[in-house]
């Protein structure tokens, strides 16, 4: 299994920073995985959108682009 990308105590503070008073470890380690799985998403589509552009550089407009084609 490879080494998760987000820090697990940065997941547990953006549970709390919404209003949960506690918060699950079991629901920290899911919200993480899906958060990485949809980063991967939007990074994959933003990669396609800087090749097709002639770029070898991922810029923020590509992020932006890639959101909004992915609908998230």
């Amino acid at each position: 299994m490879p080494e998760p990308e987000f820090g697990i105590a940065a997941i547990y503070r953006i549970i709390k920073k919404t209003g949960a008073e506690r918060v699950g470890d079991d629901a920290a380690h899911e919200l993480r995985s899906v958060l990485e799985e949809i980063g991967e998403m939007i990074a994959r589509q933003a990669v396609e959108f800087s090749s097709h552009a002639g770029r070898n550089t991922v810029k923020a407009s590509d992020i932006t682009l890639a959101v909004k084609t992915l609908k998230l």
